[in-house]
């Protein structure tokens, strides 16, 4: 079976592959001081509650944007799983799809495998969104070219802003929208200003990137608050959250593609 996983700055996304099949998954919190024993103990749990052993893994493949989690993953596969992980970087997909990034190896490795897998499944021109920690715009040509994108603050950093460098604003839920854009009280508006602002922000952004392109784009939003956001758009087309795990997968070959 095939391990992928995927570290973020807030979040590490893990899942287990048997070929095509997608058999569990997890998502936990980023941790940037555990060490590989202490993801072992994490792991073996995770697999235990499920059924899986761990001694059934025969692959790993891992995209991180935190520095400090090569050294800890990198042993625990090394040491307890007894395998070499492959980590995704610009090279892994050089061959399927040219990053016409000035610098390929500034594209971080969640977007590498976002653009793979979105464009593996639709083949056509795109806008990617990933709500994560960062609000991410990534553009595929039709030709299945990475093209470049943007980087934005992202609805979490957009909320904690508000909380930490506003004395007397509080900190506020937006896990649903406030019913009126105009908010009636403190915490509607913040509301308001957090959820349907990103909303407008991510509209402004498609509508101006449609426009330096000559060609049509589907656009497609992925990451934990894509679906909040993805109701209140005017532009997003599809929710695909399954777009890291898949496009990790893509790249590690299962079943289509070799390193």
């Amino acid at each position: 079976m095939l391990l992928v996983i995927d570290v973020g700055n807030t979040n590490t996304v893990i899942g287990v592959y048997d070929r095509d099949r997608l058999k569990e998954s997890w998502r936990i919190r980023t941790v940037r001081d555990n060490t590989a024993d202490e993801f072992n103990i994490l792991a073996g749990a995770l697999f235990a509650d499920r059924g899986l052993p761990l001694t059934a893994i025969t692959r790993v493949v891992i995209s991180s944007v935190v520095p400090s989690s090569v050294g800890i993953l990198d042993g625990f596969c090394r040491r307890y799983l007894d395998l070499t992980p492959v980590w995704i970087q610009p090279s892994c997909v050089k061959k399927r799809m040219p990053i016409l990034y000035s610098n390929p190896n500034e594209v971080g490795a969640d977007r590498i495998v976002n653009a793979v897998a979105a464009y593996d499944k639709y083949q056509t021109g795109l806008i990617i969104i990933d709500f994560g920690t960062a609000t991410t715009f990534d553009v595929i040509t039709p030709a299945g070219e990475y093209l470049g994108g943007a980087i934005c603050p992202g609805v979490m950093i957009s909320s904690e802003a508000l909380f930490r460098k506003a004395s007397r604003l509080p900190r506020v839920e937006i896990f649903e929208p406030p019913p009126r854009v105009i908010g009636t009280d403190t915490i509607g508006s913040m509301q308001s200003g957090i959820i349907h602002g990103n909303a407008a922000m991510v509209d402004g952004m498609v509508e101006r990137m449609r426009q330096e392109l000559p060609h049509p784009l589907t656009i497609i939003a992925t990451g934990g608050l894509a679906p909040l956001i993805a109701g209140l758009s005017t532009t997003i087309e599809t929710v695909d959250q399954s777009l890291t795990l898949e496009g990790l997968r893509i790249i590690a070959g299962e079943p289509k593609y070799p390193i």
